[in-house]
């Protein structure tokens, strides 16, 4: 069993639930750790035969592409998608961070964190 984590995916996304967010959007940043078999990987030395980074990156991406009202909602469907993509995922994390959120006062960040259980 291995663990991959990519740290701070930083992403500009429009969501959130009022209109302004849409219109406007903000910056975010994403956590993905996920566990895995990774002994083939090892062995070989061939990207196949692991989980490629550059495609975890890319449903991030896509994913936060899609305007949402909640970051929960954003956050399932990563974990969805890497579900899907990556079959041999046993267990996993996505963290959601919403950086400046309006909230009527200073607050750096809120965040949340779905886990592949959760779903």
């Amino acid at each position: 069993m291995g663990q991959i984590s990519i740290k701070n995916i930083r992403v500009y996304a429009f969501h959130g639930c009022m209109d302004e967010e849409g219109l406007i959007g903000g910056d975010y940043l994403v956590d993905i750790d996920i566990a895995a078999d990774l002994r083939k990987a090892c062995d070989t030395d061939n990207l196949h035969d692991t989980i490629d980074y550059v495609d975890i990156n890319r449903i991030v991406q896509e994913e936060m592409g899609l305007r949402s009202k909640l970051i929960e909602h954003v956050a399932a469907r990563i974990l969805k998608r890497l579900q899907t993509k990556f079959p041999n995922v046993d267990d996993g994390a996505v963290t959601v961070t919403k950086l400046s959120p309006p909230m009527g006062g200073h607050v750096d960040s809120v965040s949340i964190t779905l886990k592949i259980k959760d779903l």
